[in-house]
């Protein structure tokens, strides 16, 4: 699944064209690399989104195409 898909189906990010360009201005690595939103996501990756000052950081713990909203945080495992 691409990157940006994944923080929208997820619901890091609101919307896949923030979550697009939150990619393109290079706010969001994945295993310590700058990541394109067309980045294939796998389980186990991790990464980190820069807003501004504040940062997230997470390990992708399963890729599902359709969750329900409550059971879109079982996506991921927040690391700090």
């Amino acid at each position: 699944m691409r990157l940006d898909k994944f923080l929208k189906i997820s619901r890091i990010i609101k919307r896949r064209s923030v979550a697009n360009e939150a990619c393109d201005a290079e706010h969001v690595t994945v295993n310590g690399r700058r990541a394109k939103a067309s980045y294939e996501v796998k389980e186990g990756d991790i990464v980190e989104i820069t807003f501004g000052q504040r940062s997230l950081k997470f390990r992708v713990k399963s890729v599902k195409e359709f969750v329900k909203k409550d059971e879109a945080t079982e996506m991921y495992e927040i690391i700090e």
